[in-house]
C-alpha cells in the first residue's frame, strides 16, 4: 500500500461527497430553467408534484437505501460498493443531460433519473466515511473525516450557487457539470482505492431492507405530500392517504426494528445504539440536520421574495443572488470544519461539536431577531456564525460516531449515519414548510386582499387570490417567480388597471412589503423551533460522554489539571449481538 494512500482515499471520496451532496440541492435554484427548457409550468395546479419530486426524490432515495449500502460495503468490499457508486452517478447524469422529452413527460424522465443518481450517490456517502477510517490512522481520523463531512454539506450550499450559475448559460449544463466530474471520479477510484479491511461475508437481510426501505419511504412520502393543500386546509395534514402514509410508515418502521432484533445478521445494527457516543451523535446529528435543512430553504424564500427585491433586484435573477448571498454560510462550513477535526483529534469531540451547536443556537435567535429588510454585513456575520458553528459540530460528531464502533461495522455505521442526516434534510422540508405556511395561513389572506384592492383589483378577485394556498405563493418566490403576476395573470386583472397600478402591483417593493409582516410571523415560529432542536442537539452532545483522544487515550476533562492525560483506556468496542 503506497505511503500516501490515505491522501489518496481523502482526495477521492471528498470529490465523491461533494458531487453527491451538491447534486441533491443544485436543480433547487436552477427549477425555473429546467421546467422552461422541457416547456412545463411548475406552479400549475397538476404540476406541483412534478415540483416536489425533482427536489424530494433524490433526498428520499438517499435517506432510505444509505444503511443498506453500507451494509454491502462491509460484506462485500466498501471500495468495490464506492467505484460501483461512482460509474451509476456518471451513467446517470448523462441520461439527465440528454432528456430528450418535453412536458410532463420530460419531467418524468428527469425525476426517474435522478432516482438512479441518488442510488449511486447513496453508495458513495454511505462508503466514503468508512473508507476514511480504514485509511487513516486514529490520530488523524478526526481531520480526515472532517474535510470529507464539511465537505459534504458544504456542497449543500455550494449547488445552490452552482445551479444559479449553470441555469443562466442552459439549463442542461445543470447536469452537464456532473458528467465530467463523475466519469473522471469514477475512473480514479477504480485505478487508485484498494481495500484496506477485509469484507466479511454474510446473509442479506432481505425483510429488514423490505420494510425499512417500505417505512422510511412511505413515511417521508406522506411528509412529502403532507405540506400541500388539502380541500380547504392550506396543508394536507388532514388528508387520509397522508395519515394512512405517516401511520403506516411508523408501523413498518416499528415491524423493521422487531426484525433486526431477531435476525442474524441485520442491515440496521441496534445494538451500536448501546454505545453512548453513538447514540447521542446520531440524534443530535439528526436534529442539526432538520434545522440545517430548514435554514437553507427559509434564507432562500427570505432571500428571493422579500430582500432582493426590495434592493432592486429582479424577480428571475433573485436565484443566482440568493446562492451568492448565502455563501457565508458556507465559507463557515469550510473554515471551521477541518480546524475543529484536527483539534478534536487531540481534545475530543465534545468540546466543540457542543460549543459549536450552542453558536448555531445562538446564530437562529439573531436570525429571529433580525427585521425582514435587514442589514446584510449582520445578517451575513450570522450566516458565518451559524457556519462555523455547524463546521465546529459536524466533524468532532462525525468522528466521535465513527470511532465509537469496532472497524467490521464501519460501513453500516457510517451509512446509519448517512441516513439520520439525509433523513433531517427530507424532514426538514415538512417540518418548515408546514409551519411556514402555517404561519402564513394566519396572516396572509386577510394582508394581501387589503393591499390589492388598494391596488384597483376588485373585491371578488383580491378574496379569491387571497384565499388560495399559501404554498403556492411560497413556492412562486422559491422559483424566481413574481408571485403578484403569478397569482393575478390567470384572472386577466392587470390587462384593466392602470399603467401605474399595473408596474405598481408588478413591481420590486409591492409584494414583498406587504407580505412582510406575515412572513415575519412565520419566520418567528420556523426560527424558533431550529434554535430549540440545536439547544436540544447540544444536550444530547454533553451526554454522548468522555470523549476518547485519537491515541486511545481519554482527554482530560477535569478542571485544574495540568493538561495531563489519564491512564490509557482502550478503544470502545461494540458487542457483537448474534
Amino acid at each position: 500500500m503506497p505511503a500516501n494512500y490515505k491522501w489518496i482515499a481523502l482526495s477521492n471520496t471528498t470529490l465523491g461527497v461533494l458531487i453527491a451532496t451538491m447534486d441533491a440541492s443544485i436543480v433547487i435554484i436552477s427549477l425555473p430553467a429546467i421546467f422552461r427548457g422541457i416547456g412545463l409550468d411548475p406552479l400549475a395546479p397538476g404540476n406541483i408534484g412534478y415540483l416536489l419530486w425533482m427536489i424530494l426524490g433524490y433526498l428520499l432515495v438517499s435517506a432510505v437505501l444509505v444503511v443498506v449500502l453500507g451494509r454491502l460495503g462491509d460484506m462485500f468490499g466498501r471500495v468495490k460498493i464506492y467505484n460501483l457508486g461512482f460509474m451509476i452517478f456518471a451513467c446517470a447524469s448523462i441520461a439527465l443531460s440528454l432528456d430528450p422529452l418535453t412536458g410532463g413527460g420530460g419531467a418524468l424522465w428527469l425525476i426517474l433519473w435522478r432516482v438512479v443518481q441518488a442510488f449511486g450517490g447513496s453508495m458513495l456517502t454511505a462508503n466514503s466515511a468508512a473508507i476514511l477510517t480504514d485509511a487513516f490512522p486514529a490520530r488523524q481520523r478526526g481531520m480526515a473525516l472532517g474535510i470529507n463531512q464539511i465537505t459534504a454539506l458544504a456542497g449543500q450550499f455550494l449547488g445552490l450557487l452552482a445551479g444559479g450559475l449553470l441555469a443562466v448559460v442552459d439549463w442542461r449544463a445543470v447536469f452537464w457539470v456532473s458528467v465530467p466530474i463523475s466519469v473522471a471520479g469514477s475512473i480514479w477510484s477504480y485505478l487508485s482505492l484498494r481495500e484496506t479491511a477485509s469484507g466479511r461475508r454474510g446473509r442479506i437481510d432481505w425483510w429488514g431492507n423490505l420494510t425499512f426501505a417500505a417505512g422510511a419511504g412511505i413515511l417521508l412520502a406522506g411528509i412529502t405530500y403532507g405540506i400541500q393543500p388539502y380541500g380547504g386546509s392550506a396543508t394536507g395534514w388532514g388528508n387520509p392517504m397522508v395519515l394512512a402514509g405517516l401511520f403506516g410508515g411508523v408501523f413498518l418502521l416499528a415491524v423493521f426494528c422487531l426484525i433486526e432484533t431477531r435476525v442474524k445478521e441485520p442491515m440496521f445494527r441496534l445494538s451500536l445504539f448501546t454505545v453512548r457516543a453513538f447514540a447521542a451523535g446520531n440524534l443530535a446529528a439528526l436534529l442539526t440536520s432538520i434545522a440545517r435543512g430548514g435554514l437553507q430553504f427559509m434564507l432562500i424564500i427570505w432571500l428571493q421574495g422579500i430582500w432582493l427585491p426590495l434592493h432592486g433586484y429582479d424577480f428571475e435573477a433573485t436565484p443566482l443572488w440568493a446562492g451568492i448571498f448565502m455563501l457565508p454560510l458556507t465559507c463557515g462550513f469550510l473554515v471551521a470544519g477541518p480546524i475543529s477535526g484536527y483539534m478534536s483529534d487531540r481534545f475530543g469531540a465534545r468540546l466543540f461539536s457542543t460549543t459549536g451547536l450552542l453558536v448555531v443556537a445562538a446564530s437562529f435567535i439573531g436570525l429571529l431577531l433580525l427585521p425582514v429588510n435587514f442589514n446584510y454585513s449582520l445578517f451575513a456575520l450570522l450566516l458565518l456564525l451559524n457556519g462555523l458553528g455547524q463546521g465546529m459540530f459536524s466533524s468532532p460528531n462525525t468522528s466521535s460516531i465513527m470511532g465509537s464502533v469496532a472497524s467490521e461495522y464501519r460501513g453500516v455505521a457510517s451509512g446509519m449515519r448517512s441516513t439520520f442526516q439525509n433523513s433531517g434534510t427530507a424532514l426538514s422540508i415538512g417540518v418548515f414548510f408546514s409551519l411556514m405556511v402555517s404561519g402564513l395561513a394566519a396572516k396572509l389572506p386577510a394582508t394581501l386582499s387589503s393591499g390589492l384592492q388598494g391596488q384597483g383589483v376588485p373585491a371578488a378577485t383580491a378574496h379569491q387570490v387571497a384565499s388560495l394556498p399559501p404554498v403556492s405563493t411560497l413556492f412562486a418566490t422559491f422559483l424566481g417567480n413574481n408571485p403578484v403576476q403569478h397569482l393575478l395573470g390567470p384572472s386577466g386583472v392587470l390587462d384593466r388597471l392602470t399603467g401605474a397600478q399595473r408596474r405598481t402591483l408588478t413591481g420590486h417593493s409591492f409584494f414583498p412589503q406587504l407580505v412582510s409582516g406575515p412572513f415575519h410571523h412565520g419566520l418567528v415560529i420556523v426560527f424558533t423551533v431550529a434554535a430549540g432542536m440545536a439547544l436540544v442537539s447540544a444536550v444530547a452532545s454533553v451526554l454522548r460522554g468522555r470523549h476518547q483522544r485519537a491515541d486511545g487515550q481519554p482527554a482530560s476533562e477535569q478542571d485544574g489539571q495540568d493538561g495531563q492525560d489519564e491512564k490509557d483506556r482502550q478503544d470502545q468496542k461494540v458487542q457483537k449481538n448474534q
